[in-house]
């Protein structure tokens, strides 16, 4: 793991309808960093700000006041063209559903940030997303569209695709919020496997605290705020 902050939070503030009488700060000055290789669990109740602070890190939310550092540049001040290049470039994400295009292949799926990104894809692009079915457990699935596969099997193809422009950050919104116990704990090993083997850093928000007690670390957000922040010191991260 390494001790060079990957992202840095600081003084992060985001409301609401800013201006008007229904105005509502969700996020009240948070102070967060996340090191390379690191792999940390969001957790907190519902209205928490979860979702609002991953939007934000994940370059979808503009804050409304604060500093955010990526790989030590500065987003704010970053037209929408510019944080869209980084997000692309930086960023992986996994959601609670798949979000997988209904009429594509696993292979064409997790081949379509490299399209979106530029245009087309390369042999060496469509090499490496058939390497990572094959990493997900899914080499046999390639040509198979999404109403083919398990709700288990259709989040492995969302963990390909998020890994395929090898991004040093992956961003995942309850990612086995939607899948029964057996396959979430699947999905889960998945992601630490990958953690482990490839360096990839994890911010996972999750409900679940089982699965939370088997993170690295594990910070919690209470109304808008980070109430802990501490290494998960006993866990079974297999």
């Amino acid at each position: 793991m390494s001790d060079t902050p990957l992202i840095e939070l600081h003084e992060v503030r985001k409301t609401y309808n800013v201006g008007l009488p229904n105005a509502a700060e969700v996020l009240h000055g948070l102070d967060l960093s996340v090191n390379g290789g690191e792999f940390v669990a969001l957790m907190g109740p519902s209205g928490s700000g979860k979702s609002t602070l991953l939007n934000i890190v994940g370059l979808l939310e503009r804050m409304t006041s604060g500093s955010y550092r990526l790989q030590g540049e500065e987003m704010v001040g970053l037209d929408d063209g510019g944080l869209t290049l980084r997000r692309r470039r930086l960023l992986g994400f996994v959601f609670q559903f798949h979000h997988l295009l209904p009429a594509f292949s696993a292979l064409e799926n997790v081949t379509l940030p490299a399209l979106m990104a530029e245009g087309r894809v390369s042999d060496a692009q469509r090499s490496r997303a058939k390497d990572l079915l094959d990493a997900v457990g899914l080499s046999a699935a390639l040509n198979k569209r999404p109403s083919e596969l398990s709700g288990g099997m259709q989040q492995r193809v969302a963990i390909a695709r998020a890994l395929v422009m090898n991004p040093p950050l992956v961003l995942a919104d309850e990612p086995t919020g939607n899948l029964d116990t057996v396959s979430s704990d699947e999905v889960f090993q998945l992601l630490r496997r990958i953690h482990a083997e490839r360096g990839t850093s994890f911010v996972v928000v999750t409900h679940d605290a089982r699965l939370g007690a088997r993170c690295d670390r594990l910070v919690e957000l209470v109304d808008g705020q980070i109430s802990s922040d501490e290494p998960v010191l006993a866990k079974d991260a297999a």
